[in-house]
Order: C-alpha cells, then sequence, then structure tokens
C-alpha cells in the first residue's frame, strides 16, 4: 500500500483568513476596494518597527520597482549571489543592467561579503542581499562595503519573514527590500509580496511607479507623471495577508520548531549540516535544508528520486544562475556549483505531524547508509 503523501510546503489557512477573505469578496468594492490593502501595508510597516510598506504582486515585482526608482539601467552593474532564484536576478536584466555573479559563503548559503567587494567597479550601483532559505546574510559587513563604496545595499527578503540581525527584523537594513507571500511562504496571500524601505523619498518614488505612474498629489484624474507598473496586490489577497500578519509570531514560532525537530533527527548523523544560526541572529527557517557532506558521497540528484519512492516532495537546493542557459559562463564560483550538487530541502509545511517529520528523517538516514 503507497504511503500518504507528505508535501514540501502548504499554507496554514483558519478561520480567520477565511473570514476576512470572505468580507473583502462580498464587501471590498466601491469606496471600500482598499480597505484591506491599506490595512495590510499599515500593519506590515508596524511589524517591521518602522518605515513604509506597499503590498505587491509578487517579491520580485517589488524588488523591480525599489531598483526603478532608484534609477539603476543599462551601463549599471547590480552585485549578487550566484545561488538565487531567477526573481532576485530578473528585474536587473529587465532594467536592463548587468547582473555580476557572485559566491556565497559556505556556512550560511548567503552572499560572500569579501566576493562581493572584490566585483565592484565604477558601474556598480548595488548589492543586493539575498537571505536564502530564511537565513541572514552578513549585513554588517555588507553594509560597511556598500557604505565604503557610496552604493546601495538591497535586501532580498523574501525568504526571510521572521528572521532578524541583531535585533532589527530581516528587510529594514538595506535602502529596500522585498518580501513575497507566494502559498510556500511562512506568511501568504497566496501570490504576493510587499515593498518596504526606511526611506520616505524613496517610498514616494515607488508608490508613484506602482500606480501606473500617477502621483497621489496630482490633482487630475487619470493623469501619469510617468511611465510605471501595475504590480499591485489585490483587496482580497491583502485580507488573506492581515489575518496571516495577525498569526505571523505563531507561525514563525512553528516554522523554527520544525526546523529544530529535523535538527534534533538529522544533526547528529556525521556529514550532516543544516540551516546555521549564527551569533546575534535569529533564523525564520522557511526552509529546513541539508547539505550532505562531500566525504558522505550523497547527490540530490540520487536522493530526490528516493523521496519520491517514498512518495514524499523534497526540492533540490537553488542551481547557481550562472548554471542556467541566459547566464552560462557570466561567472565560476565553487561553494555555490559544490553545495548545490549536495542539498536538499525537506517539508516544513505548518501542519506536518511528528510522524511525517520521522519519514523524512528516515529517508536522509537510509541514504547515508545506502
Amino acid at each position: 500500500m503507497k504511503e500518504a503523501r507528505i508535501p514540501l510546503a502548504k499554507p496554514s489557512i483558519t478561520e480567520l483568513e477565511v473570514a476576512y477573505a470572505g468580507d473583502a469578496a462580498a464587501n471590498g468594492w466601491g469606496d471600500r476596494c482598499y480597505d484591506y490593502l491599506t490595512r495590510f501595508e499599515a500593519g506590515f510597516a508596524a511589524h517591521m518597527g518602522s518605515g513604509y510598506a506597499i503590498a505587491t504582486s509578487s517579491c520580485t515585482g517589488a524588488l523591480h520597482m525599489g531598483m526603478a526608482a532608484m534609477g539603476i539601467g543599462p551601463g549599471d552593474e547590480v552585485i549578487l549571489a550566484d545561488t538565487n532564484w531567477i526573481a532576485t536576478v530578473s528585474p536587473i536584466v529587465h532594467l536592463g543592467a548587468t547582473p555580476v555573479l557572485v559566491d556565497i559563503c559556505p556556512d550560511t548559503w548567503c552572499i560572500d561579503p569579501a566576493a562581493a567587494e572584490k566585483a565592484i567597479t565604477p558601474a556598480t550601483k548595488a548589492i543586493v542581499a539575498t537571505h536564502l532559505y530564511g537565513n541572514l546574510c552578513d549585513l554588517d559587513a555588507l553594509r560597511a562595503i556598500a557604505d565604503r563604496h557610496g552604493i546601495a545595499l538591497i535586501e532580498d527578503a523574501a525568504e526571510a519573514v521572521g528572521s532578524t540581525y541583531r535585533g532589527a527584523p530581516a528587510g529594514s537594513v538595506g535602502v529596500f527590500s522585498g518580501f513575497s507571500f507566494h502559498g510556500s511562504k511562512t506568511m501568504t496571500t497566496g501570490e504576493g509580496g510587499m515593498f518596504f524601505t526606511p526611506s520616505e523619498a524613496l517610498y514616494e518614488k515607488v508608490l508613484t511607479l506602482s500606480n501606473h505612474g500617477r502621483s497621489r498629489k496630482e490633482a487630475k484624474q487619470f493623469w501619469p507623471e510617468v511611465v510605471g507598473y501595475k504590480f499591485k496586490m489585490s483587496n482580497i489577497q491583502a485580507a488573506l495577508g492581515c489575518a496571516q500578519l495577525e498569526r505571523v509570531q505563531a507561525l514563525v514560532a512553528r516554522r523554527r520548531e520544525i526546523l529544530h525537530l529535523y535538527q534534533e533527527r538529522l544533526c547528529g548523523l556525521p556529514g550532516i549540516r543544516m540551516n546555521p544560526e549564527l551569533a546575534g541572529t535569529r533564523i525564520g527557517a522557511w526552509m529546513p535544508t541539508v547539505v550532505f557532506g562531500a566525504e558522505s558521497g550523497v547527490l540530490s540528484s540520487t536522493v530526490i528520486p528516493v523521496f519520491q519512492g517514498r512518495n514524499i516532495d523534497a526540492r533540490v537546493f537553488f542551481h547557481p544562475l550562472s548554471s542556467l542557459p541566459m547566464f552560462e559562463g557570466l561567472a565560476h564560483n565553487p561553494h555555490a556549483i559544490d553545495i548545490a550538487a549536495r542539498a536538499i530541502n525537506l517539508p516544513s509545511f505548518h501542519d506536518i505531524t511528528l510522524q511525517e517529520i520521522d519519514r523524512v528523517a528516515e529517508v536522509v538516514r537510509s541514504v547515508l547508509h545506502a
């Protein structure tokens, strides 16, 4: 008899989300068409401590508008880690700038500050710090580098809701940041994201861009001052976000609990490393990840079929961007290449049971002892 499927991810939806979304669907029209949207943005800004938030259709859209508002375009270079989902690099390409791919730190799997500084040229406009799987970049080092060279530090916090760096929420340190509320994330609106910045001036620029280039200070109706974008989140999605934001502490706590349960079962095994939590940091633990030691000989390409055979949905580590056809040959980053070949993401949805975690851990042990 086939074992019950264990999915990689799915959201935690309660009666609160259903009630808010139902209210938005039934009543969120006319002069109430943005009620949940403005409430979600204000609530998220408060969650970050202070600053300005704009709900978007995706984190990609948030990054795109932020970079556009900063004037990033043709002739400019933007440095980012080779280990990234394409969503981080696509806004750079669409704006006509040049992505510069650098290696990652072998312990955090996030951008290596030394490699980033080495890659800076007179054309460099920004460094993007991606908090991979909820792990945290070395923001002190990156901010010092950015300040020293007069360039911007941008945070891709798509996967880092609930992560904190020296007490500051991930996404609050850079010039601006983007968050994702995809259905797989700790906090979800189905699809969707958030632009966040501590800068009122940058906020106003992005707010104008986000509404087809129409400034909120313009008295004329339907009068854009620039060609903007339409990356707005819907009111119904924002209703889900409001409910999730009310539960965010519990959602993050559960992700951390799931990671710790995996660590208890796996980190005593030889050659196993999982998401690190370095001094001064608290990770949101979005995606528990196992990196098999090189000495084990275990590769993700051989592990995934074993999980599939047990009806478990594990996922490969992000491929280096430089290995994709559109960026092939752009860089050679040994850590990004090596770690991707021997790492996997484990199921971590909110309602996963102890029995399901045990099944996943059993598969990891089996491939080590094969």
